[in-house]
C-alpha cells in the first residue's frame, strides 16, 4: 500500500467487485470491502482469486458487514451491486460516503446512474461497463476466466481527472482501459447484446448463446430485438450503425457456448436485473413513442414469470 495511493472501498465484492478490488490492490491503493454474505471466510482467508494474470488473491485492508461504522471514507467507493427492485443503491452506500469520495458504478443496465447522481449531486460519478468473464466458486473464491477491460467515463458525459486517475490505477494493475466522453452511449451498445440475449436465455430457461442462435428462428429473434434496441438508442440521442447486429452475432458465434449472468442467476435462483437490462429500455421507448413489440413481449413475460415466483415464494 502506498501513501500515495488513494483508498477504494469495495461495496458488492462478488465475483466482479472481488476481482477489480485485486486490481487495485496490484497497483498499491488500499482496499477494502463491504460484504453481506462469506463475512467470516474473507476475514480469516482473504478473497482468494484464480486468474490467467497469476494469483490475484489479496486480503482487504478492512472487511466490514453492512451496518458497521467505517474506520474512514474512501477516496473511491466503487459500487458493483446487482440493479434490482427493492435494493435501494443510494441508501445502501450513504454511511460510507464521504464530502468528498467519488462513486464508481461497475454496474450492468442502462439509465442505472440518475437513482446516485440524484442522492450524491456533489459526489462526481465514474460509470464503468465491464467486460469480463469472471465467477464466484466458493466464499470467498473467484476465477477469473478472461478479459478483465473497463470502458469508462465521467457520468452524464466527459473525462475528468477523476476517471484518468482511476485508469490511470487500473492500467497500473494490469489491465486495460478504454476511456469514453459518452459513457451512455457505450451502455446503448452494450445493451445491442445484452438487451436482447440475457431476458431471452432466462426465457429459454437459461439457454446458451448456442441454443439461442442455433434454434430455427433463434437468431432471426435476435436480430429483430435488436434493430429494436438500435431504433431505441437512435431516438434517445445515440444512433448506431447497423452493421454492429452482424458484427455482434459474428462474435458471439466465434465464442464457446455462453450462459450469461442473468442465465446463471435464473439457473440458481437468484433475482434477475430485469429493469436494468430490459426494462429500462422499454421505458424509454414508450418516452420516445419507439414501437418495440417483441422486447415489450418479452419484458411483460418475464414479469409474469417474477410475478408468480414471488407468490410461490410467499
Amino acid at each position: 500500500m502506498s501513501a500515495d495511493k488513494p483508498s477504494i472501498l469495495i461495496v458488492g465484492a462478488g465475483a466482479i467487485g472481488s476481482f477489480y478490488g485485486a486490481i487495485l490492490k496490484r497497483a498499491g491503493c488500499a482496499v477494502s470491502v463491504v460484504l453481506r454474505s462469506e463475512y467470516e471466510a474473507v476475514v480469516e482467508n482473504g478473497i482468494l482469486i484464480e486468474s490467467d494474470l497469476g494469483d490475484l488473491s489479496y486480503r482487504p485492508d478492512h472487511v466490514y458487514r453492512d451496518g458497521d461504522t467505517p474506520e474512514s471514507t474512501p477516496d473511491y467507493l466503487i459500487l458493483c451491486v446487482k440493479v434490482l427492485p427493492g435494493v435501494d443503491r443510494a441508501e445502501l452506500i450513504r454511511p460510507w460516503m464521504g464530502d468528498n469520495t467519488r462513486i464508481v458504478l461497475i454496474e450492468n443496465g442502462l439509465d442505472i446512474e440518475r437513482a446516485i447522481a440524484d442522492a450524491f449531486p456533489a459526489n462526481p460519478i465514474v460509470s464503468c461497463l465491464a467486460f469480463i468473464a469472471v465467477s464466484r466458486v466458493g466464499p470467498g473464491q473467484v476465477h477469473h476466466k478472461a478479459y478483465g477491460r473497463l470502458v469508462m467515463g465521467r457520468y452524464p458525459e466527459g473525462i475528468d481527472d477523476n476517471a484518468r486517475d482511476l485508469a490511470d490505477l487500473f492500467i497500473e494493475g494490469g489491465i486495460k482501459i478504454d476511456l469514453t466522453e459518452q459513457v451512455v452511449g457505450e451502455r446503448w451498445r452494450k445493451c445491442l447484446w445484452n438487451t436482447p440475449f440475457n431476458p431471452l436465455s432466462v426465457l429459454a430457461g437459461g439457454a446458451d448463446t448456442a441454443t439461442i442462435l442455433d434454434t430455427e428462428g433463434g437468431e432471426d429473434l435476435i436480430r429483430t430485438m435488436t434493430e429494436e434496441v438500435l431504433a431505441v438508442a437512435e431516438a434517445d440521442g445515440y444512433p448506431m450503425s447497423a452493421d454492429l447486429i452482424d458484427k455482434n452475432i459474428a462474435g458471439t458465434r466465434k465464442m464457446p457456448p455462453y450462459k450469461n449472468s442473468m442465465a446463471l442467476d435464473h439457473i440458481n435462483g437468484r433475482p434477475i436485473e430485469l429493469d436494468a437490462v430490459l426494462g429500462n429500455v422499454v421505458a424509454i421507448a414508450d418516452q420516445h413513442g419507439v414501437a418495440v413489440p417483441h422486447l415489450k413481449t418479452m419484458l411483460v413475460a418475464l414479469r409474469m414469470r417474477e410475478k408468480l415466483k414471488a407468490a410461490e415464494g410467499q
